[in-house]
């Protein structure tokens, strides 16, 4: 535990679950966009659907699609801000089985057509957890630098990638991959002990059935 698991961190109020943790949900699923977002569709399930205007939850899910950290002074305008950029958004309730009762599904439409799917629960404190990303399961908090690798299931992905790591002196903490179908589409989600650079990025996109690298720095 550290200080700010006390505390709580560095935002702009008025909740650390309902919008630090809102606003980096929706940093994360920019992020696995990797384009400017056009279009922002995002349901809200248990008390985020119940609150959300009140807590700022939707100013703070939109500043995260916008690009801004928890801390950044445009948050409360952020709603304003977005229209002025030309971002389409619209919020709704949904009905998520099970799941956390902070839990925000962003879907996100970019400029050049890429579409993007995020699930993820601010847990408390500011803290998130990612629980599906594009339709498949995931797990990562965002507390380490992380990978996110969607590739095509095929023999000697994984190898490749870890071993382009293991070059670097990069060291995993943490690895999850979820495949659906044998054989089509997977998401590697890697969290890692330390920082990556830039070069290494662009090298683990050239490999062989590797279909994009998204890389996130940690909170």
């Amino acid at each position: 535990m550290n200080i700010f698991d006390i505390i709580g961190p560095v935002m702009i109020g008025p909740s650390s679950s309902h919008t630090a943790g809102a606003a980096r949900i929706g940093y994360v699923a920019r992020k696995i966009l990797a384009q400017e977002p056009v279009e922002a569709e995002i349901g809200l399930a248990g008390s985020f659907a119940q609150t959300y205007k009140g807590h700022g939850t939707d100013r703070a899910l939109i500043a995260g699609i916008l690009g801004m950290r928890p801390d950044d002074e445009r948050l409360p305008h952020s709603l304003e801000l977005a229209k002025e950029q030309g971002l389409r958004f619209s919020f709704r309730t949904v009905q998520l089985p099970k799941c956390h009762p902070n839990t925000a599904v962003i879907k996100l439409t970019g400029k050049e057509g890429a579409v993007a799917q995020v699930e993820g629960a601010s847990v408390g404190g500011g803290n998130i957890l990612i629980t599906r990303l594009n339709g498949m399961e995931s797990a990562f908090t965002g507390q380490c630098d992380t990978l996110i690798i969607p590739h095509r299931d095929t023999p000697g992905v994984i190898a490749t990638v870890t071993q382009a790591l293991a070059l670097y002196k990069v060291n995993i903490g943490n690895f999850k991959l979820t495949r659906p179908i044998k054989g089509d589409m997977a998401i590697m989600t890697i969290e890692l002990d330390g920082q990556l650079d830039s070069e290494v990025v662009e090298l683990l996109k050239k490999q062989p059935n590797v279909a994009g690298v998204v890389y996130l720095r940690a909170n």
